[in-house]
């Protein structure tokens, strides 16, 4: 039987129609998704989404947004999680909603900062009894309340604490990120950042989905140090983010230590106000930077979408994946 929505959920997802509940063989473990994949010589497609903050927003993601990106037949979703846990019960109520009614496999986000153990615990077991059986494995960004932080007394300071504890649980495909610039914190240098993530992935992680990058050299010195210098073996796939505005870009770059290249931002200023134009070019730079992403032996796209279909659907159809079987 289908699990019912908590009852914080008094939006439009508690008023979708109800379902039979996902078959057993459309919800997959993301790790054998990858597995498959590379059995077949395919690359691995996944969109991530956000948790729409009002109920307008609900009704384009259900009615509009995943109608379009479903007929891409991408291999997972996957659902964040806002900072210290502010969008939680949200987060597992999309990506509940989707497996129901799309029956695509998607994975919820899970961040430790912050966050009491007990906490983490319901919420893998919320996750496993609606039949998500994947997470990513996440430190988080730090409340906007100082003060919540420090009265929940977290048990975990690090991802790699929060990967060993839900591996030692079971029953999950566990995925964790990847920062092809090194994190925006990390003061040591990108190779000692690759070196924690490779603790991230010797404690449990199935499989690396990165931080937005602009220049493909920065993803690939990535894997090549992890594969090459330190004996990586799960995917490590590259996320993509395409261009909608300058103004985005610049936050999204400025929020995660993203490098804007010098003749990106030259090109991007050449459109002066003309926001169509630039959508325009951010979906073709995209589209290029995903194909030659794949060229280079990428196990697959990681698009984050913003919501929006229009872009990953271009790009879809630009590497010739839209409708795939």
């Amino acid at each position: 039987m289908t699990r019912p929505m908590s009852a914080s959920s008094d939006s439009r997802l508690a008023r979708l129609p109800a379902t039979a509940g996902v078959a057993s063989t459309s919800i997959k473990l993301i790790r054998d998704i990858y597995a498959d994949a590379r059995a077949l010589g395919r690359p691995v497609m996944s969109i991530e989404l956000f948790p729409p903050k009002t109920e307008k927003g609900e009704a384009t993601l259900f009615e509009r947004t995943l109608p379009a990106l479903q007929a891409l037949r991408p291999d997972f979703y996957s659902v964040t999680y806002g900072a210290g846990g502010s969008t939680r019960d949200k987060t597992l109520d999309i990506a509940d909603a989707i497996q129901r009614h799309h029956h695509t496999t998607t994975m919820a986000h899970l961040t430790c900062i912050s966050t009491p153990r007990a906490e983490i615990e319901r919420y893998l077991e919320d996750a496993r009894s609606r039949g998500i059986r994947n997470v990513l494995a996440l430190r988080g960004d730090p409340p906007q309340d100082p003060e919540a932080g420090r009265r929940n007394e977290p048990d975990f300071e690090y991802s790699y604490q929060l990967v060993e504890f839900i591996r030692r649980r079971g029953g999950f495909s566990i995925g964790t990120a990847g920062f092809p610039e090194s994190h925006v914190t990390c003061t040591e240098g990108r190779h000692v950042d690759w070196q924690r993530l490779k603790a991230k992935i010797d404690a449990g992680s199935d499989f690396v989905l990165t931080q937005l990058f602009f220049d493909n050299d920065d993803y690939f010195a990535f894997r090549d140090y992890l594969v090459g210098e330190l004996g990586v073996e799960v995917p490590l796939t590259p996320g993509v983010l395409p261009i909608l505005s300058r103004e985005q870009i610049t936050r999204f770059a400025a929020l995660c230590g993203a490098t804007l290249p010098p003749d990106l931002i030259s090109r991007l200023e050449s459109f002066g106000d003309d926001a169509t134009a630039v959508a325009d070019f951010g979906v073709e730079f995209a589209s290029r930077q995903c194909e030659a992403l794949l060229a280079g032996g990428a196990p697959g796209l990681h698009l984050y979408s913003l919501n929006r279909a229009d872009a990953a659907t271009a790009i879809f159809k630009h590497l010739g994946l839209a409708g795939r079987s």
